[in-house]
């Protein structure tokens, strides 16, 4: 299947401008939602394929500010995910030794800060 790439740049006046080079396509939207079937139409007649025949990847083209706080926020993002996969890791692991130990779920629960219930489950995990 093909996949054809689409930039999106917000001209001035609040609209976007999609733009296909490979084919020369040019199409304008109000709403980036939009773009990729307000463009999906003059890629077909442009390409000669059926809309099923191919995929439309829209690339939003950001100032320059706007773009390094979206990379920032990304990055800080994948971090945050990273940390919080970590916790509960250690939650886990704390669990389970404190199972191991013969510690009552209970226990365990007021330990960790969760129900019961949940400190089961984490020991079980």
């Amino acid at each position: 299947m093909n996949t054809f790439t689409v930039t999106a740049e917000r001209g001035t006046s609040g609209v976007w401008v999609l733009e296909c080079t490979e084919l020369g396509v040019v199409s304008q939207t109000s709403r980036l939602d939009r773009a990729e079937d307000e463009v999906a139409e003059a890629i077909a007649y442009q390409s000669g394929l059926a809309p099923s025949e191919f995929e439309v990847e829209v690339v939003p083209v950001l100032p320059d500010e706007i773009e390094t706080l979206r990379v920032h926020a990304e990055q800080t993002n994948k971090k945050a995910e990273a940390a919080t996969r970590e916790a509960a890791d250690a939650k886990r692991a704390l669990a389970r030794s404190m199972r191991d130990q013969g510690f009552s779920v209970r226990e365990m629960g007021q330990v960790l800060g969760v129900s019961y219930q949940r400190a089961a489950a984490l020991a079980a995990g």
